[in-house]
C-alpha cells in the first residue's frame, strides 16, 4: 500500500511539473508573438485584405488599401496613405501626408530602407496626355533612398515601360521625376530639380538647386548640373554644365575627387584611353537615332 501511494504521489508531481512547463512555454510564445505584433492606431483605416508585416507601426488617420503589402518594421506616420497595388519593403519610413501608389491599373514597388518625406506623392498617375485611362503603369524604387518632402515621382505612361529609381539616392525637397524616367544609383538631386519624361540619369551625378532637364535627355555618370541650369541636350559622363541653355564647362574635377578619383585618375580621365573611351561612348550614343545630341561647349571666361 505504501509503495502504491508513493507511486501515485510521484505521478501527480510529474503531471504538475509538466503543466507548469507547458504554461511557461505558452507564456514565452505569447511574449514572442507580442514582441512581433504590429501597432495599428484605432483611427487608422486598414483594409482587411492588406498584408501587414511584423513590427509595423501605422499611425492615426493613415489609410492602407486592399492590395497594399507593408513589409516588416515599416513606420507609417500620421496621415500617410498607401493606395492601389503597392508593395513597401522592410524598414521603410513614410512621413506625414505622403501618398504611395494610386487606385489605377499597374503597380508601385518600393524596396527596403527607404524614407519618404512629408507630403511626397510617389507612384501616382503620370501627367502625360498620351496616357490612356485603364492602361497599366509601373514604378519601381530600389533600396536605401531618401526622398524628401513634397517630391513627386510618377508611374510610367505605358504598360510596356516603367519609371525606375535605383539605390542610395538622395532626392531633396520638391523634386519631380516624371513618367518613364530611369534613375541609377548614388545620385544627389538638390531642391526643385525637375526631370521631364523619359530622362535617363546614370550613377553618381549631382545637381544644384532649381535644375530643369528636358524630356528624353541623358545625364552621364559623375556629371554635375549647375544651379538653375536648363538642360535641353545630353550631358556626357564626367562633365559639368551650367546656364540657360546649359553649356559644357569642362570636367567635373571636384566631383571626381569627391567620388574617390585621385589626382592621377583625374588627369587620366582627360588623357588616357579607358576613361576617354567611356566619355566618347557617351557622346557617340547621344547622336544616335531619337537622341538630342550633347550640350554645347563654352569656356568659363566668356
Amino acid at each position: 500500500m505504501a509503495a502504491a501511494a508513493a507511486a501515485t504521489r510521484a505521478v501527480r508531481l510529474l503531471l504538475s511539473s509538466s503543466r507548469r512547463l507547458h504554461a511557461s512555454a505558452s507564456e514565452g510564445a505569447a511574449t514572442a508573438r507580442e514582441a512581433h505584433r504590429s501597432f495599428i492606431h484605432t483611427a487608422a483605416v486598414v483594409h482587411p485584405d492588406a498584408v501587414i508585416g511584423q513590427d509595423v507601426s501605422i499611425g492615426p488617420f493613415c489609410t492602407v488599401g486592399a492590395s497594399a503589402r507593408i513589409g516588416d518594421a515599416c513606420q507609417l506616420h500620421a496621415g500617410s496613405h498607401v493606395m492601389g497595388d503597392t508593395e513597401l519593403g522592410e524598414r521603410c519610413v513614410v512621413s506625414t501626408g505622403a501618398i504611395l501608389g494610386a487606385d489605377i491599373p499597374g503597380k508601385t514597388i518600393i524596396g527596403e530602407n527607404n524614407v519618404i518625406g512629408h507630403h511626397a506623392a510617389i507612384g501616382v498617375k503620370c501627367q502625360d496626355l498620351k496616357y490612356k485611362s485603364g492602361d497599366e503603369c509601373f514604378l519601381q524604387i530600389g533600396n536605401n533612398n531618401e526622398i524628401r518632402e513634397y517630391c513627386s515621382i510618377h508611374r510610367s505612361s505605358k504598360s510596356c515601360d516603367r519609371t525606375v529609381i535605383g539605390d542610395n539616392n538622395l532626392i531633396m525637397g520638391s523634386c519631380h521625376i516624371a513618367h518613364d524616367c530611369s534613375i541609377g544609383n548614388n545620385n544627389i538631386f538638390a531642391n526643385n530639380t525637375l526631370f521631364a519624361g523619359h530622362v535617363v540619369v546614370e550613377d553618381c551625378t549631382r545637381t544644384a538647386g532649381a535644375v530643369v532637364v528636358h524630356q528624353f535627355c541623358h545625364i552621364g555618370s559623375f556629371s554635375f548640373l549647375g544651379g538653375g541650369a536648363v538642360v535641353a541636350q545630353d550631358v556626357p559622363r564626367y562633365m559639368m554644365v551650367a546656364g540657360d541653355r546649359a553649356e559644357l564647362r569642362g570636367l567635373n574635377l571636384e566631383g571626381l575627387k569627391r567620388n574617390g578619383f585621385s589626382d592621377q585618375e583625374e588627369h587620366e580621365t582627360a588623357l588616357s584611353e579607358t576613361p576617354v573611351s567611356y566619355m566618347v561612348e557617351s557622346i557617340r550614343m547621344s547622336f544616335g537615332q531619337g537622341r538630342r545630341g550633347i550640350c554645347k561647349f563654352r569656356n568659363w571666361n566668356r
